[in-house]
């Protein structure tokens, strides 16, 4: 009953401050000082301040702000025009289409952005107006985008992955790795939606592509070497041990510069525009995990972590119950919640609970970013049906449907995780092997 009145408590400190349109990062803040306040005799100010020093001051955290950089940067590029150039010649004789140019620039775009809108943003601008000139289905267009620009948050690098990392302290370069290979499989299978859909649907009826040679598609693909060269040198770097998370992050945001420059699109106002952008991206993130931090130490002194894993381990739940509770869990709270915030508001309760089920915190890493990413296509608060309602001046209600069918491929997505963990696991543990 303690532990019960304790949530209620914090809950509705938490809500009552994030209704009034606080900062979500001064919301846990706040949250964490009634706590504080209410439950320890320790004086408040210095701890805060020491906690959200800590926090704020981690050496495996400044990959993010670089991360962040690089994505702003080739958001400010040609790069959207030349992936198309490059991909659609590859694409258009698939059943399907074009409508995979969503999915493969998504796919390609996560691997040296990391930010769910920024691929978004970067492929929308892009696809769209090209697929409503060739007159492909409106709703397959919208919830495509909408699903595919979500594995930005799993291809490394991934912002959400960094934040996790840091949160649970776990290596970042492992988290990275365990992402790649469910991330291609979800690219997969929306792919695969697409072509089943164009095969068996009445209203595909989309211009006929004119044919292009296979020396023509040869060709075409010299538009994608920049950004192919871009994610071979960040990611094997990485692969190879040649540099950490934070290295490779600074490697990307040279390479951004240079691919910048060779282009001839980023001159001095977009430069300082990119600057700006990272800096307040990463100020907003490093503000929720300081408060998440502040918050963390607060209920640890209320003993409430301890007590809810107590809890749930007198329920006796299975490893595959608990992960179906974590499911519906990390599902509803997504659609109140941006998914960094869900990550740190919740894993002071539930690393715990992981951890005494033994399951590996690198593959619930991936488990947990795959459901984060439902909630950026599930209203209310879905960021990427936001984002993608100011392109298309869609009702959020018609996005939301368009991006449903994307939702259910990834509910199958975490079940297929379940069932074979070594998707995730494969490639840190022959990293592991290589490394040593």
């Amino acid at each position: 009953m303690e532990n019960a009145a304790i949530i209620i408590l914090f809950l509705f400190v938490l809500f009552t401050l994030l209704g009034t349109g606080v900062w979500v990062g001064l919301a846990l803040m706040g949250v964490a000082w009634v706590g504080m306040e209410l439950f320890t005799t320790r004086p408040v100010g210095d701890v805060m301040l020491t906690t959200i020093w800590s926090a704020s001051s981690s050496w495996t955290l400044t990959a993010l702000p670089m991360f962040i950089w690089m994505g702003e940067i080739l958001y400010r590029t040609r790069l959207s025009e030349d992936m198309f150039k490059g991909l659609s010649p590859w694409m258009a004789g698939l059943p399907g289409g074009l409508v995979h140019t969503n999915i493969v620039g998504c796919t390609v775009f996560g691997a040296v952005s990391g930010s769910s809108a920024a691929t978004l943003t970067t492929v929308g601008k892009m696809s769209i107006p090209e697929l409503r000139k060739r007159n492909y289905p409106e709703h397959l267009v919208i919830g495509t985008l909408a699903g595919a620009a979500t594995l930005g948050l799993m291809i490394p690098p991934s912002l959400t992955l960094i934040v996790y990392g840091v949160t649970v302290n776990e290596s970042i370069t492992k988290l990275f790795f365990a992402g790649v290979v469910p991330g291609i499989i979800l690219a997969a299978m929306f792919m695969g939606y697409v072509a089943i859909y164009s095969v068996t649907s009445k209203d595909w009826n989309p211009d006929v592509e004119e044919k292009i040679s296979f020396g023509q598609k040869i060709k075409n693909s010299r538009f994608l070497i920049p950004i192919l060269l871009l994610i071979v040198v960040v990611i094997g770097s990485l692969y190879l041990g040649y540099a950490t998370a934070t290295e490779a992050a600074a490697i990307g945001v040279v390479g951004a510069l240079v691919l910048a420059a060779v282009q001839g699109s980023l001159d001095w106002k977009s430069f300082v525009q990119s600057l700006m952008g990272a800096t307040r991206t990463s100020a907003m993130i490093a503000l929720i995990l300081a408060g998440a931090a502040f918050l963390s130490l607060a209920m640890g002194f209320t003993g409430l972590p301890r007590g809810l894993a107590d809890l749930i381990s007198h329920w006796d739940l299975s490893r595959f119950q608990l992960l179906i509770v974590l499911l519906v869990f990390y599902i509803i709270l997504g659609c109140f919640l941006d998914g960094i915030s869900s990550v740190v508001l919740t894993m002071a309760v539930v690393e715990p609970m992981v951890r005494d089920a033994g399951i590996n915190l690198i593959w619930f890493g991936i488990f947990v970013v795959v459901v984060i990413e439902m909630a950026q296509v599930t209203p209310p608060i879905g960021f990427n049906l936001f984002v993608l309602q100011g392109m298309t001046e869609h009702e959020m209600g018609y996005i939301a449907k368009c991006a449903f069918p994307m939702f259910l491929l990834m509910i199958i997505m975490v079940f297929l995780l379940i069932a074979f963990p070594e998707m995730a696991m494969w490639l840190p543990d022959n990293m592991d092997k290589r490394l040593n």
